[in-house]
């Protein structure tokens, strides 16, 4: 084996073992008009958690969003919209349509976050330092910068 091969190897193997990290990482792109209207109420998640038909259904009705009057005039609106679709989850969501066909809103109800986190009791999440799934930030110290990897879970008491 040549020496160049032997770096080769080395390399692809770096790659290989890297690969698995970068799993639970999301980039987030930047949009000031998301910024400013989602995260005033709740972490902006990563729009790569959702589908495109996800993200569409919701902004099409923000009246009802999560029991909360989200409306935004048009302009925002369409702002936010469009860019979630442009940065929206592929495969790696995993299925994001309920058993009647329609697009799921909550990312705790998708396949990927049910199997990411099949081993967090019910109880966890009835915790006040946590009191919902779909509080991130109480676990993943790093999710406002789209890191959700393992290393950096610390499941509060």
């Amino acid at each position: 084996m040549t020496s160049t091969t032997k770096h080769l190897l080395v390399l692809l193997s770096v790659v290989a073992w890297s690969l698995p990290a970068q799993a639970d990482r999301y980039p987030v792109p930047k949009n000031p008009v998301f910024d400013e209207e989602c995260a005033s109420c709740h972490l902006a998640f990563p729009p790569q958690m959702l589908d495109a038909n996800s993200w569409r259904a919701m902004m099409n009705d923000l009246t009802k969003h999560f029991g909360t009057d989200a409306s935004l005039d048009e302009k925002r609106r369409v702002a936010i919209a469009d860019f979630l679709n442009a940065n929206a989850g592929g495969r790696k969501t995993g299925v994001t349509i309920d058993a009647t066909g329609k697009p799921l809103l909550r990312i705790t109800q998708t396949e990927r976050f049910i199997r990411k986190h099949r081993e967090v009791s019910p109880a966890v999440y009835q915790r006040a330092s946590i009191k919902s799934p779909a509080n991130c930030t109480a676990c993943h110290a790093n999710a406002a910068a789209g890191d959700y990897e393992e290393r950096g879970i610390r499941i509060p008491k």
